[in-house]
């Protein structure tokens, strides 16, 4: 198993003057440590559950664009994107300009959006759920051609491309696609149809069997091998608690190749210096 990080608070002390210089030096500690995933969040405005829109929040790709040249080994992406913040021709030519400029190591994290929130106070349109997904699945289909060189025109539901052009194309044949959630119907189906991983956010082992058996089922229907997809799970709990590695055993067991924690506490660098020393060694036996 693997280790991911994701770098979800800004609000850490005197953030006013320390954001980038904090930011940066985690991202380091992180590349030079053994982590082997760095995300940020793709929102406009910070989630209520982090202290809502009065807190700082970096624009996703801008910000990845910015760890690339400070980082070496890190995959690099957003967990996750929703698929109302960009048309997807142009979400195709961000992640292929992150995969150029890191030499290799961007991902493209999506998933159907959520915060009515940030669009409703930003004025960006929030479809009904069913209209995402559609939307969602479209912006697959789009991303997928673009990063095969096909320039052939597109013509779905909501989108139309008349020249999907991407040059230069992506360093890699082509970026992973990781879709983010655990709806069995909808996502899963889309993991199993167009994405290389899959994200979940902490479900027990017993509700994490279920999931696994329904993209199964998914993978089957769509003629997927399912071994090929790599399962990745986001954990709201400390790393550095005790008893954290062993809990992370039944997943391991179950498939999971990678957990994905968040930095806590007020010192996200040495929080990383920790977690690197501590529990990036421990996981990679499980």
């Amino acid at each position: 198993m693997r280790l991911g990080m994701s770098y979800a608070n800004f609000s850490h002390p005197d953030w006013e003057h320390r954001l980038t210089d904090r930011l940066s030096e985690t991202a380091r500690v992180a590349d030079q440590g053994g982590v082997a995933q760095l995300t940020v969040m793709d929102h406009w405005l910070q989630m209520e559950l982090l202290g809502g829109p009065d807190q700082p929040m970096l624009a996703g790709y801008t910000t990845l664009g910015y760890l690339a040249a400070v980082t070496e080994r890190l995959r690099l992406g957003l967990l996750v994107t929703g698929t109302t913040y960009r048309h997807p021709g142009l979400l195709a030519k961000t992640v292929t300009t992150l995969d150029v400029l890191s030499r290799g190591r961007a991902m493209l994290g999506i998933g159907a959006a959520w915060y009515q929130r940030e669009h409703d106070g930003l004025g960006v349109p929030f479809p009904s759920t069913r209209e995402r997904f559609e939307r969602l699945e479209e912006t697959l289909q789009i991303v997928r051609q673009m990063w095969s060189g096909d320039q052939t025109p597109y013509a779905g539901t909501h989108y139309e491309l008349k020249e999907p052009v991407n040059v230069p194309p992506p360093v890699q044949s082509p970026p992973p696609i990781m879709v983010g959630g655990g709806g069995e119907r909808k996502t899963l189906r889309l993991v199993a149809q167009y994405a290389d991983a899959w994200n979940i956010v902490g479900p027990t082992p017993h509700e994490l069997a279920h999931k696994l058996d329904v993209l199964r089922g998914h993978c089957a229907a769509a003629g997927t091998d399912f071994d090929r997809i790599e399962k990745t799970l986001l954990v709201m709990s400390d790393p550095l608690a005790d008893g954290f590695v062993e809990s992370m055993a039944p997943y391991a067991d179950l498939g999971i190749s990678m957990v994905i924690v968040v930095p806590t506490g007020p010192d996200p660098v040495a929080w990383t210096t920790e977690v690197c020393e501590r529990v990036v060694p421990r996981i990679a036996e499980l």
